[in-house]
């Protein structure tokens, strides 16, 4: 059994970027990471534009302007102003080669094709130069950036219609146990209904993980064996719940050594989640979770989240930790260190009811872990507490 720090670096060490690329449309690139710097193929903006509603001027010493036209966002008119000349201009539009300044309608009065502005305007206001965000061939997106929502809209402002990203990962779910069954099903003694692998789905798809298949086995050892055979190969990662533990029907830990499955570590002092076990059969990562559904999902967000961020090649690959005031006071039964659901907000934190391993009602109103170490035996109300905050 190794300690939950040990069980961190070792995944670290051993979980590298994928490195396979492919190209995606760039509407459909959100959370992938750019796998080449991505040049820009125009000026932005393209033309000098007007940074508001109001009147594009070409300056002179007095106050006073003749207005000769009109210029909207899309128009591609061009005026010659001459000095004291000057055009209606609206935000976006292009503002002409002799105009040297816009002036916001709010400080103009009109007197029919006379304006009037009243303080001193400076020469270049409110103008955006012509390649003022990006230059024609400068960099828009260097290789490693993560894509977000807003690189998105820059890059479709570029009139960039694709871009080269690194694949994410296949992933295979696979989950163990005679007792379950689906929800819809009647529900017979000795039955309970499967949740860890649509929980874990969840997990993924709100990462933004798509490429997922599930799989379901029973507690044989031919079917368990058969099963990993021909899913390890296949995916770069495997997450198995169930069949980890040492029970006389637990064939995870049996199946993965016949197979050759290099076992980087079994078992991490912790609770909840002990039985964890991380191996690698040549690039393909696999974990086994418990079969309890709260120590599942927090071993996800503990491990395979590293492992994800990791082969994404994200340069934070840990959920964030910060320190609240706790609101709770808990004892700690057990002498290994404890994940502890609880809901986080504004700097203080309240401990949930409900800490046991299989339970999930208390997982599904929290955001947050509080982490109590080994030497910590008692949290008391007021305390700060290192809380690990979950994604939303």
């Amino acid at each position: 059994m190794i300690s939950i720090d040990s069980a961190i670096l070792t995944i670290k060490k051993h979980s590298k970027p994928l490195q396979k690329e492919t190209i995606k449309p760039v509407e459909k690139s959100n959370g992938y990471v750019i796998s080449q710097n991505i040049y820009s193929p125009i000026n932005m903006p393209p033309f000098r534009q007007s940074a508001m509603d109001g009147y594009a001027l070409h300056l002179h010493d007095l106050s006073e302007y003749k207005l000769i036209g009109e210029v909207k966002a899309g128009d591609h008119k061009t005026y010659q102003l001459k000095k004291g000349e000057a055009v209606r201009i609206f935000t976006g539009a292009p503002v002409p080669d002799t105009a040297n300044a816009v002036v916001m309608q709010e400080k103009v009065q009109v007197k029919g094709h006379i304006i009037e502005t009243g303080n001193k305007i400076l020469k270049g206001s409110n103008i955006r130069p012509k390649g003022e965000q990006i230059k024609t061939g400068a960099i828009a997106l260097k290789k490693g950036t993560s894509l977000t929502s807003a690189g998105i809209g820059f890059l479709t402002s570029l009139g960039i219609k694709e871009v080269p990203v690194f694949k994410k990962p296949t992933i295979a779910i696979i989950t163990t146990g005679n007792e379950l069954i689906e929800p819809g099903e009647k529900l017979k003694p000795g039955k309970i209904y499967e949740s860890n692998s649509k929980m874990l789905l969840s997990a993924l798809y709100s990462l933004k993980f798509y490429d997922i298949t599930l799989h379901k086995v029973e507690d044989h050892y031919e079917t368990t064996y058969e099963s990993l055979n021909r899913v390890i190969p296949t995916n770069d990662l495997v997450i198995i719940t169930g069949g980890i533990s040492v029970g006389d029907y637990d064939f995870v830990g049996k199946v993965l050594e016949d197979l050759k499955v290099k076992r980087l570590f079994y078992k991490v002092n912790q609770k909840p989640g002990k039985p964890l076990y991380y191996g690698k059969m040549n690039n393909t990562s696999v974990f086994a979770l418990p079969g309890n559904p709260a120590a599942a999902l927090t071993c996800f967000y503990m491990y395979v989240y590293i492992t994800l961020n990791r082969m994404m090649d994200h340069a934070i690959v840990e959920l964030p930790r910060i320190w609240a005031k706790s609101l709770t006071k808990f004892e700690k039964r057990a002498d290994r260190p404890q994940f502890l659901k609880a809901i986080l907000n504004h700097g203080k934190v309240e401990i949930l009811d409900g800490q046991n391993s299989s339970m999930l009602q208390s997982y599904a109103i929290s955001n947050a872990l509080v982490f109590m170490p080994e030497k910590l035996s008692v949290i008391n109300i007021g305390d700060q507490v290192e809380t690990i905050v979950l994604p939303v």
